[in-house]
């Protein structure tokens, strides 16, 4: 099936700052940077027909710009809006492999029927047209599309939004996050996994720990100390993070939503980025959480940086150090709503033990870290490049962070 699309306008401009960082995460990931495409599933209302949902398809991609653009080069890069084209829709779901980044539209659709009835409508990303909170702008589009009530208000571009950041309040924006970078390069370790070993075959692992407790514990601390969970977790990850790397101060970059701006928060586009955050190891850990709020709202927003400026500030400070200099290790809090703090019954919390489980969901030849924890509603994993933390370190690492939490928490 093919989904014909044309709309007025069209142009070129340089990529996004989110743009580019993804980009430069591809690069050096690829050929596995099927790792950053992603996908949402929506569901159905009614009885719709293939026609019916092929139109709703259709409207969706006219509306937001980023889904049909794609990269005028790899070298040099920039994005390239087009005016029409040509898009496969698949019946199942869309193939998970890599995209084509200059020659295919970043959006795959498949189709789940029941008879002459569309069930469902998946969507597979290309992470340079959309993060996870773009696609949830985009899932909710093609909702009130398929339900015939279309949006209203004219979708933000992400093609405005590279023209903004050149501009000069966007340099002035960008100016404010790159004082942070290279006022805190100044006192981290060069790296947080300093020492290469032999690894696994393939390096890359991920584990997946699942602990009710560890919910249940984090919600508890939140609840204590006046904190968020997210931060909670954030100087949990660094606070463990600088343990085993016997570091006296942790440094990790933590994936920031940044939709914070009016301009920014419907936007169909890759705006999360890498923040700074840096935290001292080895106090009582309700000291740490008294500094973390502070250091995370610095952190956050760093994440709206220009990555040519970091990258400016990262080349100076590994030429004063005569090495380079880069965390290599990063927190991404996935979750779309925080489930807030909640005083924890600790003998519930010491009873949750006994239903945790680890496995090993996933496995590959590269990266582009050496050391990642997601947090999701499925639970927290650790995604690591296994030459720098083996497997049996990744699985110790996340039972220590349950055990650091569930510790805090029952006092």
């Amino acid at each position: 099936m093919i989904v014909e699309f044309a709309r007025p306008d069209e142009g070129t401009a340089p990529l996004t700052w989110g743009q580019r960082a993804i980009w430069d995460a591809i690069l050096h990931t690829e050929p596995d940077d099927h790792y950053f495409n992603f996908e949402r599933v929506v569901k159905v209302p009614g009885d719709r027909t293939v026609p019916e949902v092929l139109a709703a398809v259709r409207a969706l991609v006219e509306r937001h710009g980023s889904l049909r653009t794609r990269l005028g080069a790899r070298r040099e890069p920039y994005q390239r809006l087009e005016r029409a084209g040509r898009l496969p829709v698949t019946f199942g779901a869309p193939p998970a492999t890599r995209f084509d980044y200059e020659r295919e539209w970043p959006l795959r659709v498949g189709l789940t029927t029941d008879g002459d009835r569309v069930t469902h409508v998946t969507l597979l990303f290309c992470h340079l047209a959309a993060d996870g909170a773009g696609a949830e702008v985009a899932v909710r589009d093609l909702r009130m599309l398929l339900l015939g009530r279309p949006p209203a208000a004219p979708a933000p571009r992400a093609l405005d939004l590279a023209r903004w950041q050149r501009g000069e309040e966007g340099r002035r924006v960008a100016t404010a996050a790159a004082a942070h970078w290279e006022r805190e390069h100044r006192r981290i370790p060069a790296t947080m996994f300093p020492a290469p070993a032999e690894g696994s075959d393939p390096p890359i692992w991920r584990a997946l720990l699942r602990s009710p407790a560890l919910d249940l514990a984090v919600r508890s601390i939140a609840a204590a100390h006046g904190a968020s969970t997210s931060t909670v977790l954030l100087a949990a990850v660094a606070e463990l993070a600088g343990r085993h790397t016997g570091q006296e101060i942790s440094s990790v970059l933590p994936i920031v939503s940044n939709r914070f701006r009016r301009d920014t928060m419907a936007v169909v586009s890759t705006l999360a980025m890498e923040g700074l955050f840096t935290q001292e190891v080895g106090r009582p850990f309700a000291e740490t959480l008294r500094a973390a709020g502070p250091a995370a709202l610095r952190a956050y927003r760093s994440a709206y940086h220009d990555p040519a400026d970091r990258g400016r500030i990262v080349e100076a400070e590994s030429a004063r150090r005569g090495e380079r200099v880069h965390p290599h290790c990063c927190f991404n809090d996935l979750r779309f709503a925080d489930p807030g703090p909640a005083a924890g019954d600790p003998a519930a919390i010491e009873k949750a033990l006994g239903e945790t489980t680890l496995t090993w969901p996933l496995s590959q030849d590269r990266l582009d870290c050496r050391f990642c924890v997601h947090v999701t509603t499925e639970g927290v994993s650790l995604t690591a490049d296994t030459r720098y933390l083996s497997k049996p370190d990744i699985e110790r690492y996340l039972l220590d962070l349950e055990s650091l939490l569930v510790e805090t928490a029952i006092g």
